[in-house]
């Protein structure tokens, strides 16, 4: 009741009150931010593998190209220096994508902006469905591990739009 009063003060004496009209006790609300913020800190683990971790080719890579790796090493010998930072720069992009993904999780989806949804079902089909969608088409071996974060995303999309 305390807190009533007061809210209805600084209201009445013109001072900005932030209102909340998003229950945090509705369970499609809360399945919904953490399952996109889970895929956010997915895309922030992704990027760091990329920067720190993730080889310059990997088997499957040339298995696709139709070579070995000692061919593509013969006759590109800068390949892996370049594709070393390629994937840097890369991994920067995916990572940052992932913190401003949990950023929308937290803090624009419970706030229930307006076009949050678009912005959430564009992120998705332009980050995690489009490089799964690649790696099938690639045959990778990380094919049906990669699937699973466009399904969360989907599934934390449609829940939120179930919630408005």
């Amino acid at each position: 009741m305390k807190n009533k009063d007061r809210t209805r003060r600084r209201v009445a004496a013109g001072i900005p009150v932030a209102v909340s009209t998003v229950s945090t006790r509705d369970p499609s609300h809360n399945a919904a931010t953490w399952m996109l913020a889970a895929c956010g800190v997915w895309l922030v683990v992704l990027g760091l593998y990329f920067i720190f971790l993730r080889p310059p080719l990997l088997p499957e890579d040339t298995r696709f190209m139709g070579s070995s790796l000692d061919r593509v090493r013969a006759s590109l010998p800068g390949l892996e220096g370049w594709l070393r930072r390629v994937f840097t720069v890369m991994g920067g992009f995916i990572a940052g994508a992932g913190v401003l993904t949990v950023f929308v999780a937290w803090v624009a989806m419970p706030r229930g902006l307006k076009s949050v949804s678009w912005a959430i079902a564009l992120t998705g089909v332009l980050t995690v469905a489009l490089m799964s969608a690649i790696n099938f088409d690639l045959n990778s071996d990380f094919r049906w591990l990669l699937l699973a974060p466009p399904l969360v995303w989907l599934a934390s999309l449609v829940l939120h739009i179930a919630r408005r």
